[in-house]
């Protein structure tokens, strides 16, 4: 009978610890991680959520670079962490929504809880501020004519993807080189490493300074601080790349720590100075925050990049 009761009172103390455990998320350090290089656009919009979010939740918010692959190997990573609201990661979607068309993954995009979207980094192709070029039109006619292959850095599978089709449709030999984020991409095309790259809105400060030219808008719209640049479109090409930053988790998150966290980022949307810090500190692109229509954007442009994939 004693050894029942021992049981019994075993079983009730471990449901009290465990049930106020949950209660008191977060209860240690979060991490949060991100794609790109310290430095980079991505990075320092991760760094000013982390700093923000820790001041709502009460405890640190540690960052995290995990480079590689176009984000994939941060997801990898992601999808492996525990659902325990204590790893997230900050993150560009087109890891989650284009690369698995196109590479062998060990995860899917069901593999995860898209939070909220956080921001739409403004983004477009430069070149050094000295080429013979102002546009991508341009640049691409210039190495045809002097039958020269274009060196371009790419940030990812997706701009890497558009290029090569815009080099097909030119009759341009393309050397495609990998970057780690924004940085890497100004040191090889201001350093003359390569004569076009893809880069966000980290571009801005460069182009202001005089040592790079934007010579492609890559969104569907020209870029409000360099309204006199054409888009891809404007310059000929059905192309668009939209790099959508969204935080997200583990699939299966805890459903007190996912309240807490979609609480948390419900105030940061409706926060006049956070709103300010992406819009006008980093120059990204405002979009609507929220788990619904983050869920949404993902079958979307998962659909949408699917659909591409096949006419290949």
């Amino acid at each position: 009978m004693k050894k029942l009761f021992n049981l019994v009172l075993g079983v009730m103390l471990a449901a009290v610890f465990t049930s106020a455990n949950a209660a008191e998320y977060p209860g240690r350090p979060i991490t949060f991680m991100t794609m790109t290089q310290p430095g980079a656009q991505i990075d320092r919009l991760t760094r000013g959520l982390s700093q923000r979010m820790s001041k709502i939740l009460g405890q640190p918010i540690n960052v995290k670079n995990v480079t590689g692959s176009h984000g994939t190997v941060m997801a990898t990573e992601l999808s492996k962490a525990k659902p325990d609201g204590y790893t997230l990661g900050v993150t560009s979607l087109t890891a989650y929504t284009y690369a698995p068309h196109h590479a062998k993954l060990i995860y899917k995009p069901e593999d995860f809880d898209y939070l909220t979207l956080v921001a739409l980094n403004s983004s477009g192709f430069i070149s050094k501020a000295d080429k013979p070029w102002n546009t991508l039109k341009e640049a691409f006619a210039w190495h045809k004519k002097n039958n020269k292959a274009m060196v371009a850095m790419f940030h990812g599978a997706d701009d890497r993807d558009a290029l090569m089709r815009i080099a097909k449709k030119e009759g341009v030999k393309l050397s495609l080189i990998p970057s780690k984020g924004g940085p890497s991409v100004i040191k090889a095309v201001t350093g003359g490493h390569a004569s076009v790259g893809y880069v966000g809105a980290i571009l801005y400060k460069h182009v202001e300074a005089g040592s790079i030219k934007l010579i492609a808008a890559a969104l569907g719209e020209r870029l409000p601080p360099i309204p006199s640049v054409p888009t891809l479109r404007e310059q000929g090409y059905d192309e668009q790349v939209e790099m959508i930053v969204a935080l997200v988790a583990p699939k299966g998150l805890d459903p007190k720590a996912k309240a807490i966290l979609i609480a948390a980022a419900d105030k940061l949307a409706k926060d006049k100075e956070t709103q300010n810090f992406i819009t006008t500190n980093l120059l990204m692109r405002p979009v609507q925050w929220g788990e619904a229509h983050a869920d949404n954007s993902v079958k979307e442009m998962y659909k949408t990049f699917g659909m591409q994939a096949k006419m290949k």
